[in-house]
C-alpha cells in the first residue's frame, strides 16, 4: 500500500516509517495523521515487521500540528471545539496506537522537533537524535495552549517537575546532547550517523524475543500506577505467559549450549 504523506519500508524485520512532508517540516495535517495511523496498523498486523523506526524527511522530524490546515470539525464548532475534535479523531488515536504497538519503536530524530512532534518522538521506546536536532514546546509561550500528543505525560516522567515545567512555560530549545544528559532521550549521535545507529538498534531488536519485548513495554507502563505488590503479581502473570513461548525454550537452550539464541517472536 502506498501513502500520500509517509513512506513505509519493511526490510529484514525492520519497518521504517518516514514522515514525508519536508516542505512543511513534516507538520501533521489530517492526511499525515491518517497515513501514519494506517502505516502503524500495517506494522502491527505484519508478523515480518518486528521493530519500527520513526523518522522524518528533510530537515525536520516534525514541527507538530499544521496550523495552516483547515479544520475538519462539524460545522458551527468554535475554534476550541475544532481543536479538541482534531485531537479526538486524529492526534490522540495516533498517539495511543503507537504506544500500544506490541513491538519495539525507535524514534530517529533528525532535526526540528516542535509542539506535538515532541510527543510523537517521545512515544517511541528508544529515542535517538542527531546532535543538531532540538526539542521545543511552543504550545504555551507561542500559542496559548497546553502541550499535547502526550508531552504532559512523557516529559514530567522523563525530566522531573522542574525541567518539564520550565521547558513548557518558557519554550526554550532543548538540544539533543543536553536532552541525552537530562534523560529525555537515549542517545545523541553525529548527524551523519543517525540512521545507521537507528538501523543497528533496530536490527538488534528484530533478532530478539519480540513477543517478550511487547510484554516488557506493557509491564513498564503499568509500573507507573501499580503498587510494588501489584507489580510483583503482574511480573508473575507475564512470566507464566512467556514461560510457555517458543522463544523462552530457545533462550534457555541457547544459554545452556553457550550459543546465540535464534528467536522467532513466538
Amino acid at each position: 500500500m502506498s501513502f500520500e504523506t509517509v513512506e513505509l519500508t519493511i526490510e529484514e524485520g525492520v519497518a521504517t516509517l518516514t514522515l514525508n512532508r519536508p516542505d512543511a517540516l513534516n507538520a501533521f495535517n489530517p492526511q499525515l495523521i491518517e497515513d501514519t495511523r494506517a502505516a502503524v496498523g500495517q506494522v502491527a498486523a505484519n508478523d515480518e515487521a518486528r521493530v519500527l523506526i520513526l523518522t522524518g524527511a528533510g530537515r525536520a522530524f516534525s514541527s507538530g500540528a499544521d496550523l495552516a490546515a483547515g479544520s475538519t470539525a462539524p460545522e458551527g464548532s468554535s475554534v476550541g471545539e475544532g481543536v479538541a475534535y482534531s485531537m479526538d479523531v486524529g492526534f490522540n488515536p495516533m498517539a495511543r496506537e503507537i504506544a500500544a504497538l506490541e513491538k519495539p519503536v525507535i524514534s530517529a530524530v533528525n532535526g526540528v522537533t516542535a509542539g506535538g512532534g515532541v510527543g510523537f518522538a517521545l512515544s517511541a521506546d528508544i529515542v535517538i537524535a542527531s546532535k543538531s536536532a532540538y526539542f521545543v514546546q511552543v504550545f504555551g509561550p507561542k500559542l496559548g495552549l497546553v502541550p499535547d500528543v502526550g508531552c504532559t505525560w512523557y516529559m514530567p516522567r522523563l525530566l522531573g517537575r522542574a525541567r518539564s515545567r520550565a521547558l513548557a512555560l518558557l519554550g526554550d530549545r532543548l538540544y539533543a546532547e543536553q536532552a541525552e544528559e537530562w534523560g529525555l532521550i537515549w542517545k545523541a549521535v553525529e548527524d551523519d550517523q543517525l540512521m545507521a545507529e537507528a538501523q543497528a538498534l533496530a536490527a538488534q531488536l528484530a533478532k530478539g524475543p519480540t513477543k517478550a519485548f511487547g510484554y516488557i513495554k506493557k509491564i513498564l507502563d503499568a509500573s507507573e500506577d501499580n503498587s510494588l505488590s501489584d507489580q510483583l503479581d503482574l511480573e508473575r502473570d507475564y512470566q507464566r505467559i512467556l514461560g510457555d513461548t517458543e522463544d523462552f525454550v530457545e533462550g534457555v537452550s541457547a544459554f545452556l549450549q553457550k550459543r546465540d539464541a535464534n528467536f522467532k517472536g513466538k
